[in-house]
């Protein structure tokens, strides 16, 4: 019976030892294993809200201005005071009443230059050319009653047509006088003609010269106004972002720009114009004093027939 009941026994215990898991080598017993730590739970995600595709498009529409886009307004900037056309009418349409004017103003200043350019910048080569047929003609001939002729086929208005009858009016009232005192008299007469014709030529230049002396301060006077609006709508939107500060200077800038544009060329205009002036003036006192010689070659044939005739 003992050795019944171990073989028993003994093969109890295999079977025990066959049924049981195998553990290996480095693993610690079935029995100690300890069971794995409890994860902590995560957070719920929060709920997302559900946006409209056509919101979250980061695409513009056509014709829309970039302020209404999404990406803009992710600077945190009212839709209002975002960036607007920034093209030149644009800014003008845009702009305070007292800066708009400013604008219209200098324009019209501009306009002015280049009419004055077209008008007077072609009067004036069109009186140097006669005064310098007439110079030529003068000098030319010998008798003044011979110019007086020729001087009579310009228009009545012509300078060099009035020296002409001047200096015949003034011979034929001082007939029987002598040459000193005529030659005096009909100098007076040329000198009078002669500032009368530059004072008429140079009409009009005064206002180029008033432009572009004045145009850059108005322009200035339009930009000072402009940046302290700017600055105020800054004070009342309460932010600094560019977004809202770049408008409103770029339409006080405009204003200086225009100025310039009307200032530089009507500086450059009436500085052309002062030199042709100039110009003419000079061929209006060699034109004098190519009569004068007549004249006084003219009071010398009287002399020396005067002289004949006692003889």
């Amino acid at each position: 019976m003992r050795i019944l009941g171990r073989r028993w026994l003994a093969v109890g215990v295999v079977v025990v030892l066959a049924a049981a898991p195998v553990v290996g080598r480095g693993d610690p017993p079935a029995a100690v294993v300890s069971a794995p730590a409890p994860v902590a739970a995560s957070p719920a995600p929060a709920p997302v809200l559900a946006v409209p595709l056509a919101a979250s498009s980061t695409e513009v529409a056509p014709g829309a201005s970039p302020a209404a886009s999404p990406v803009a307004n992710r600077v945190g900037v009212p839709a209002g005071l975002l960036p607007r056309d920034l093209s030149v009418g644009a800014m003008f349409h845009h702009a305070d009443r007292v800066v708009q004017a400013v604008l219209v103003g200098l324009m019209v200043a501009s306009i002015v230059t280049w009419t004055l350019l077209l008008g007077k910048g072609l009067g004036i080569v069109l009186a140097q050319r006669s005064v310098r047929r007439a110079l030529a003609e003068a000098e030319s001939e010998s008798l003044l009653a011979t110019l007086r002729l020729r001087m009579r086929a310009l228009p009545d208005r012509a300078v060099q047509r009035a020296m002409t009858e001047a200096t015949a009016a003034e011979m034929q009232l001082s007939v029987g006088q002598e040459g000193a005192g005529i030659k005096e008299r009909v100098a007076s007469r040329l000198q009078r003609l002669e500032a009368a014709a530059g004072r008429r030529m140079a009409r009009g230049t005064g206002l180029l010269a008033t432009i572009g002396s004045t145009a850059p301060f108005v322009g200035l006077f339009g930009t000072v106004w402009g940046i302290m609006n700017s600055f105020i709508g800054i004070s009342q939107s309460q932010t600094t972002n560019l977004a809202v500060v770049a408008p409103g200077i770029a339409e006080a800038l405009l204003a200086t720009a225009t100025g310039l544009i009307a200032a530089i060329p009507a500086v450059v205009i009436y500085n052309v114009f002062a030199r042709a002036i100039g110009a003419y003036r000079a061929s209006l006192a060699d034109l004098s004093a190519a009569i004068l010689r007549m004249v006084s070659r003219e009071l010398d044939r009287r002399g020396a027939g005067r002289v004949a005739a006692a003889e």
